[in-house]
Formats: structure tokens, sequence, C-alpha cells
């Protein structure tokens, strides 16, 4: 048996995005159900998922549905004290527990304006005072956290669900090249170039096709975080492996990178895989034996 995990868009769902964090980083086995915002495939899935009415939603393996990333933490640490989602000191689990908390009641009007949008980054929003003020806050107490600590570049030690808490925080400033101090910068590009956080928007660029709601009339620079790979799709069933490293299933889609042909088992594995070759270990230990 295994958890459930219900989650939107990859690009844009920021909660969904955070509620898979908990498990992909922290090497906790999951199986996601998948659902297009803005359309009826989420309230149907959803029914299922009784009395839950939110992504993400988490079903335990004894079949206990629980919705909301505060919840989600709290069952997956209780249940898997091994993993390190909270400090075990209990000062830092505390100072971890305060951040966490505030993340998911507060910043309203940076959430409101920024919109997650993993597939693109502005050269500017022309923030209003609002969202600056929301900004000011983030520096204070990630500030706070780390002299606290004594962490770097994380909040409370290791990567912790604190941080899992603010990575879509850090999504929007890279999207919208929101204004910050240098160290809560460092705290951001921290969170662009760390593993799960790159699995996820490589998975969220190739994740169905772009939401109207999402879009704004920004002028468009490159996204902030390391740069992939360059690698492309091509036609043909020709690879050096024979089988997906991902699956183990039969090679049915290839891509192409630096002059060699390596294969997948569908379109999604060899997709998310050209969208960034570096955030997938199974692929690389392929590419760099």
């Amino acid at each position: 048996m295994t958890y459930d995990l219900v989650i939107g868009d990859r690009a844009y769902s920021s909660w969904s995005l955070r509620g898979w964090l908990l498990f992909d980083a922290f090497d906790i086995p999951v199986k996601l159900h998948t659902a297009r915002l803005y359309t009826d495939e989420l309230p149907n899935l959803l029914k299922d998922f009784y009395p839950s009415k939110t992504a993400p939603t988490m079903r335990t393996p004894d079949g206990v549905v629980v919705p909301e990333t505060i919840a989600i933490a709290e069952e997956l640490a209780s249940r898997h004290p091994e993993a390190g989602l909270w400090p075990s000191d209990p000062k830092v689990r505390a100072i971890a527990r305060v951040l966490a908390a505030e993340m998911h009641a507060g910043f309203a009007a940076l959430r409101e304006y920024c919109p997650m949008n993993l597939r693109v980054s502005y050269t500017d929003c022309a923030p209003p005072a609002a969202v600056l003020a929301d900004l000011k806050r983030l520096e204070t107490i990630w500030a706070w956290a780390q002299k606290e600590t004594g962490s770097s570049p994380w909040l409370c030690g290791s990567y912790s669900a604190a941080d899992a808490f603010f990575a879509p925080v850090a999504a929007r400033v890279a999207s919208y090249n929101l204004p910050l101090a240098p160290a809560a910068a460092a705290y951001v590009q921290a969170h662009l170039a760390h593993p799960s956080f790159r699995r996820w928007r490589a998975m969220g660029m190739i994740d169905g096709a772009d939401q109207d709601f999402y879009r704004r009339p920004y002028p468009r620079r490159p996204w902030p975080g390391p740069v992939p790979l360059a690698a492309r799709p091509v036609d043909g069933f020709t690879s050096e492996n024979a089988a997906c490293p991902y699956s183990g299933k039969p090679v049915t889609h290839v891509l192409e990178i630096a002059g060699r042909r390596i294969g997948f088992c569908n379109a999604f594995c060899r997709d998310k895989t050209v969208a960034d070759p570096d955030a997938w270990p199974k692929f690389m230990a392929i590419y760099q034996p």
C-alpha cells in the first residue's frame, strides 16, 4: 500500500507543488492523481477523496483523507519520523513550524498579484506596495530563522517542511523578478537549484497546455534558475538503451543530447527529461555512466 496525492497543473498549482515536495524531497513513495485546473476534472476526481475540495489532497495507506498541506506535513512527519520533515532539535523545529504556519495563512497580496507560473519569467511586474510589504516580511522571517538556527542556505538546518512551504514563493520571485535583499535572493536560488523543485518544474513545462488565467503582458526574460542541458525530442525508436530508465519498459520515444540518442517508454518520460536532463538521476546515470 502507498499514499495517494491529488494535484493540479504542475506549472500553476502552487499548493500542489508544496504537497508533492513533502513526498519527493523526503523520499516517501506516492501515487499521483492529476487534474486540470479550471475544468471539471478536479471536482470529479475529489469525489473519491471526500470530504476534500482542494488540491493537494492526500490519502494515507489506511484510507484517511488529509487535505491542506500543513496537515499533510504533520501527518507524514508523525508516520515517517526518519524522513526528517521537521528538524529534530526542539528549538529549531519550533521555528520551522512558525515559518510554515505563517506561510500557510499569509502573504495574500503576493499570492494574488503573482500567481505561480513556472513556464515564464518576466523582467518586471511593477509590484504594488502590498506585495513589496509581503517581500519585506519574507526577508525578515527568513533572516530571523537563519540567524536563530545558524543555517544556510536553508532556514532550519537541512531542507525541511518549512522550506517546502516556501518553494512556491521562490517560484513567484523567479517568475516575476521580485526584488529581495541578497541573503533572501540566495535562499530563492537554493530553491531553484533543488533537485525536487527542478523535477517538478521540468514536468510542469510539458504538463498540458498553457492556462490563460496566468498570462501576463510583461516583457519576458530567461528563467533565472540553473540552465538545463540542451536536449531535443527526435523521431524513431533507435537508442543506445533498450529500456526506459524510469520504468524499465521498452523504448518507444527518443531524445537526442550531445549527439547521443536515449530512449523512454512514453512521451511524458522523454519530454520531462528534455525539459531538464540534469534533474533526473536515473537518466544521468545513463548519460554519464
